[in-house]
């Protein structure tokens, strides 16, 4: 444990120097405060990521690592500690503020998909667009269709998400989070309703996606599809204790 506490760094910059820092978390503890009694869900976390790099992050359940995904995605803030994407102090930012960087810069990917109910497929992927304003309005349905077709859903883009399975569903939220281009996805769990074929087509989505220049950080309970990942960070009672790069988690 010590060994990797006082090595970690110098690991991480080892992995690959030419990758390039993108975000910092920096001794990060969150302290949920319910019925009188403090939950540390995590306790001094220190990580960062890299440009162009896909990371899975496992652990039990109840382990910290979806808190972990909200603290990247500013859904959640920490307790103490800073996250630092691409230069910006984002647990410093309001909601407001927070919610238009996200909106610009992150993809999220959720568990149970969040798509909403009555609208189709199209318009779901072209919903950020249509907040965010980061296309012509006359540019923004081609660019949905274009993602959906991407992602295997031309022939479904006018269904409602009930009128298709859950893997087009989840497939459908990957292409509405990268709607406005985002550098960087963070998908929560995105295989955890899935069944192992369609987890193998949802992961070969976010490959494609790292080797096109994203970043992807994916928050996952299965170890066969983290262990094909760049590298994988494992958290256990809301602390980092290790982490593997590609060579050691194939080898």
């Amino acid at each position: 444990m010590n060994t990797f506490d006082d090595n970690h760094e110098n690991n991480q910059a080892g992995a690959n120097p030419n990758l390039k820092s993108l975000i910092q978390m920096k001794d990060i503890t969150k302290v949920f405060h319910t019925g009188g009694i403090d939950f540390v869900a995590l306790n001094n976390i220190s990580v960062d990521f890299y440009a162009g790099e896909f990371v899975s992050v496992v652990g039990k359940s109840g382990s910290g690592k979806s808190t972990l995904a909200n603290m990247l995605t500013g859904i959640d803030h920490p307790t103490q500690g800073s996250v630092t994407i691409a230069g910006v102090p984002i647990h410093n930012l309001k909601e407001s503020p927070m919610s238009i960087w996200r909106g610009k810069n992150l993809g999220i990917v959720f568990q149970f998909y969040q798509l909403l109910s009555t609208l189709t497929l199209l318009e779901n992927v072209m919903l950020p667009m249509d907040f965010c304003s980061t296309y012509p309005q006359t540019d923004r349905e081609p660019r949905a269709r274009d993602l959906l077709d991407m992602v295997g859903l031309a022939d479904f883009a006018d269904n409602l998400p009930a009128a298709v399975s859950g893997g087009q569903q989840q497939t459908a939220a990957i292409a509405r989070a990268l709607a406005n281009d985002p550098p960087i996805l963070i998908a929560d769990e995105p295989t955890g309703n899935l069944d192992s074929k369609t987890a193998e087509t949802v992961f070969e989505l976010f490959s494609n996606l790292v080797a096109k220049g994203k970043t992807v950080v994916m928050v996952t309970h299965d170890p066969g599809l983290a262990a094909k990942t760049d590298r994988v960070v494992h958290i256990q009672d809301g602390r980092l204790v290790q982490e593997e790069f590609a060579s050691a988690a194939q080898g």
